[in-house]
């Protein structure tokens, strides 16, 4: 590593002067062309200045720490890191990231080794909204989860999190559906994910209500899974039957493509004989099907973006005051071709 040692030997100069210069402390104390020379040559040689060395003193790293579940490793939810990246980079802070792969086990000496490296706040964030275990930190350290939610009420007063509007975002999907004309409407839920498949059916009852139409429990069936197999013989018992829906609420992307594959095998044209509305947008699913999937944008950027500003906010003092809050980020409809008036013979 290119040392300011290094630097001094090839200026032919004190390691003191390279370190006033380069402080930019050297004003008045180091000669002005010969503090020119230096700056050239670290240009030149491309020096990078030791930040965990001067972390040490200044008690700065000017980096945030993040402990994720999958997050950096399932391409679904990427997403959040990059809005993160990005919002650190645009406060001047850099991202230090260690994804456990859902290793419980890894949790406690990742968080360990993140202090030791000097970390100011710290981001606990998961692949998908659900109740999360808080790492030991100091007291003093802000600590922000991101898609996830603290197991302890009581931890509500110092953490800070962010999770999607599952339920307005359903709301929002369903009423898609309603808007086009449907009153018959059914839904596939998802056994896998217990406080999204809450949020999103009651989302949907919700968007039934104030339509003022009766829900028939008969046209909800539930999935194990979210990924598509698990819903072609759910969509099937909703589909082949003489009073079926003529749309349905899918409970994520995934899942409403087998509600296509099952449509294309009986014959029922999307969306002139049924109609489909999803919940994710997810990518190379969504905009990949035919027709295009009209769904809601599950925010991962934006909610990513959201716990690197708050964790900056506690620092730099401007959230002084400020009660820990847990946001509800808003789910933006995303219409595409798959809805249309329901079939009038």
């Amino acid at each position: 590593m290119l040392t300011m040692r290094d630097i001094a030997a090839h200026v032919g100069v004190s390691v003191s002067s390279v370190s006033l210069v380069l402080s930019g402390r050297g004003e008045g104390r180091v000669n002005a062309r010969v503090a020119d020379r230096i700056k050239a040559v670290a240009d030149e040689l491309g020096y990078v200045p030791n930040q965990l060395a001067r972390s040490l003193k200044t008690k700065q790293s000017r980096t945030i720490g993040v402990v994720s579940d999958r997050v950096a490793t399932v391409p679904f939810s990427a997403h959040m890191l990059a809005g993160a990246q990005q919002a650190a980079w645009e406060a001047g802070f850099m991202l230090m990231l260690i994804d456990t792969y859902g290793n419980d086990e890894v949790q406690t000496p990742a968080v360990q080794s993140l202090l030791q490296r000097n970390i100011e706040a710290l981001v606990v964030a998961t692949n998908f909204h659900k109740v999360v275990e808080l790492p030991l930190v100091p007291p003093t350290m802000p600590v922000v989860v991101l898609d996830g939610r603290p197991s302890s009420p009581d931890a509500h007063a110092t953490v800070d999190y962010v999770v999607p509007d599952e339920e307005l975002g359903a709301y929002t999907s369903t009423r898609m559906l309603i808007d086009a004309g449907h009153t018959r409407i059914g839904f596939c839920n998802v056994r896998a994910y217990p406080i999204a498949s809450q949020l999103r059916e009651r989302g949907y009852e919700r968007a039934l209500e104030d339509a003022g139409i009766p829900r028939d429990p008969s046209l909800t069936v539930v999935a194990e899974d979210a990924a598509t197999h698990f819903a072609v013989e759910p969509a099937r018992r909703l589909l082949d039957r003489p009073d079926r829906p003529t749309a349905v609420f899918a409970f994520s992307d995934q899942t409403a493509m087998a509600f296509y594959h099952v449509a294309r095998h009986l014959g029922l044209d999307i969306p002139h004989a049924l109609s489909i509305a999803g919940f994710d947008n997810q990518e190379f699913v969504a905009d990949a099907l035919d027709p295009g999937l009209s769904t809601v944008q599950l925010p991962h950027r934006e909610m990513g973006e959201w716990a690197i500003r708050r964790a900056v906010g506690r620092l730099d003092g401007s959230l002084d005051g400020a009660e820990r809050e847990g946001y509800l980020m808003p789910c933006a409809p995303i219409v595409r071709q798959s809805i249309g008036p329901p079939p009038t013979d």
